[in-house]
């Protein structure tokens, strides 16, 4: 895929955790091209999203509560930190992989990135800069 590359963002512990368990930053990214986005977390989470379904793009600064791969109703967290978040909404819903081959539709992606503003505006949202 060309385009570009965004980290997603670890802190410290979870960078250590998360890189045994096969879900580290070298296995996990988003990249942007023209025509979708390829969401990974390792083994964990994997996504590829037509720019077609996204409809909105925004910072998300609401508490998490966990780390790693979490969701539940189409509404799904991945990250190893608890800042730098994008919430990305989609209509119609994405079919996506979670756990290994397990299936599910994403509605709604929240995902922690290093360059938060950055993905936003590659994606076409509004940054706070």
């Amino acid at each position: 895929m060309s385009g570009k590359r965004f980290a997603v963002s670890y802190n410290a512990f979870n960078r250590a955790i998360l890189t045994v368990l096969a879900m580290g930053p070298s296995l996990s990214w988003v990249d942007v091209g023209d025509d979708d986005i390829d969401v990974r977390m390792g083994w964990a989470f994997r996504s590829r999203i037509p720019r077609s379904s996204i409809t909105s793009v925004q910072a998300d600064d609401d508490r998490v509560w966990g780390w790693g791969v979490h969701g539940w109703g189409g509404r799904w967290l991945v990250n190893g930190s608890s800042s730098g978040i994008v919430r990305i909404e989609l209509d119609p819903t994405v079919p996506s992989k979670v756990v290994g081959p397990f299936g599910v539709s994403l509605r709604t992606l929240r995902i922690s990135v290093d360059d938060r503003d950055a993905l936003i505006a590659a994606l076409g949202g509004v940054t706070d800069a």
